[in-house]
């Protein structure tokens, strides 16, 4: 039984050492070499450190395999990664770096930004070099600290959450009791390495003895060449983001290629339009399509969904069902007691083993966040509520709702601004929506982006969707919606501009 995850690369090197592990548009490294690098890497990290354990450790990222290679030699360390991408802000990786205040930065991508000055910073290639014996873990427990991601904070310093070896060796293990994940499984990753959603791609990639395969950013801008890429590689499971998706379909890239290896799409981020989905299931029929719930704070995901059918446009896709070791289910609007009745909304809650360990150096962020289970009586268990809303289905399935804090009362009504997205995204025209409720006017606002701006054609078909107190009276086109760095619509920005 693995203590840490890098037990699984060890592991790995001396079953099938010749095969490749990762690989970018440059450089590709087996499991052989991959063990040797981390673990001689890990070996000075332990040095510059005094020998210190459980120590943040931040790495300068890149869309290469260095970067998950540093990722393993801080783990094999003892300590725990915090992934910068060097291309952010420099206010926000200062606002990063002063949560943390790493003794010691790794360079995986050979971009050192200005915001790191002052702090030790030791270049990747020069840490790997030279032979290392392993398993080289520095008395790993299950219970220690493997990453801390950042996300976006209310008050605009972003948290840390951060996440232990437990929760992810139970992540990779849940996922490959349900999904068909195995050693002859291609990823194409396609999240950045500061986004959990890459966090599946490396450690299933681990777990299985897979192979993963990092796409350049800029694929997903030339989407024939994105599909060259992917049929070369037979990359045949694809953990995604919706946002990528939504790319895929408004670029119009399956009317002349597609991937044709692909046989596990796995998507996750938002809800994903019926209508999108339905146009991969068109060109990729026989694959597997799971949707997938979780914020952060759970490790990645704990309920996922199998598609078994075609949905109507405008129909939800459930979240599903918990992952094993996993418990997920709604509470009413003050927290105390549980929502069962199929339709009834209440806040998704999760209890079990993928619970991060909290936000990094932020004890009352942590305490708001993960409180103390209600209906568990006896003992205290920790429970993680997301502020997202749901309602079960006739078939006991999770219907994401929206947010709790995008519910609101506009001409004495309960309005759900999600309800709207979705109903604005069925229409066939359009690629993506936001809808913004604007208080001090008491205005629904609907922006979207599509193939050309045609205002009265959608308010149109969202009278036949929608009564008519969520019909937005003001509509906004975008030819490209502003985007967060996770693909998602920049409320905050749309907000600032356009409703103060």
């Amino acid at each position: 039984m693995a203590n840490g995850v890098t037990d699984w690369l060890w592991e790995a090197a001396c079953a099938c050492p010749a095969k490749t592990a990762f690989s970018d548009s440059s450089e590709t490294v087996t499991y052989w070499e991959l063990a040797r690098q981390a673990a001689s890497a890990a070996k000075k990290i332990r040095r510059m450190l005094d020998g210190e354990k459980r120590l943040p450790v931040g790495v300068l990222i890149g869309r290469n395999a260095a970067s998950v290679t540093a990722f393993l030699a801080v783990a094999a360390a003892g300590c725990f990664y915090v992934p910068l991408d060097p291309s952010l802000p420099e206010k926000r990786l200062r606002d990063i770096l002063g949560v943390v205040k790493p003794r010691l930065i790794l360079d995986a991508s050979g971009k050192v930004p200005a915001a790191v000055q002052g702090y030790a910073v030791a270049p990747l290639s020069e840490l790997t070099g030279g032979e290392a014996e392993y398993p080289a873990d520095a008395g790993i427990m299950d219970s220690d600290p493997l990453y801390c991601i950042f996300t976006s904070g209310s008050t605009g310093i972003p948290k840390g959450v951060l996440i232990s070896h437990r929760s992810v060796i139970n992540m990779a293990r849940a996922f490959s009791t349900v999904l068909p994940i195995d050693e002859s499984s291609v990823f194409g990753n396609q999240a950045p390495f500061d986004f959990d959603v890459s966090v599946k791609d490396i450690y299933l990639t681990l777990y299985h003895r897979a192979r993963t395969v990092i796409l350049e950013k800029s694929l997903f801008s030339i989407p024939k060449r994105l599909m060259e890429v992917l049929n070369r590689e037979r990359v045949n499971t694809l953990v995604w983001s919706v946002s990528a998706m939504k790319i895929l379909s408004a670029l119009r890239t399956f009317r002349s290629a597609y991937p044709e290896h692909a046989r596990l799409i796995m998507f996750s981020g938002e809800a994903l339009p019926a209508r999108i989905l339905g146009e991969w299931q068109d060109v990729l029929p026989d694959a597997q399509y799971v949707n997938l719930y979780g914020p952060t704070e759970i490790t990645c995901n704990c309920a996922y969904y199998r598609v078994n059918r075609r949905f109507a446009d405008g129909e939800p896709i459930p979240v599903g069902k918990p992952f094993d070791n996993m418990n997920v289910f709604l509470l009413s609007p003050g927290g105390e007691s549980p929502v069962t009745q199929p339709g009834e909304v209440g806040e998704i809650c999760v209890t079990g083993a993928g619970l991060a360990l909290g936000y990094y150096a932020e004890p009352e962020k942590t305490a708001r966040a993960f409180v103390t289970n209600p209906l568990t009586k006896g003992w205290d268990e920790r429970m993680y509520r997301t502020g997202d809303l749901a309602k079960y289905d006739a078939d006991g399935n999770l219907v994401f709702v929206g947010r709790a804090d995008s519910q609101v009362k506009y001409m004495g009504f309960r309005i759900e601004l999600g309800e709207i997205e979705t109903a604005a995204q069925s229409v066939p025209f359009v690629q993506s929506a936001c809808c913004l409720f604007d208080e001090r006017r008491e205005e629904l606002w609907l922006f979207y982006q599509a193939d050309g701006q045609n205002d009265a054609a959608l308010l149109a078909a969202l009278r036949e969707k929608l009564p008519s107190h969520m019909i937005p009276r003001r509509v906004r086109y975008f030819e490209i919606l502003p985007q967060n760095r996770t693909g998602k619509p920049d409320r905050g920005l749309l907000r600032q501009t356009y409703l103060t």
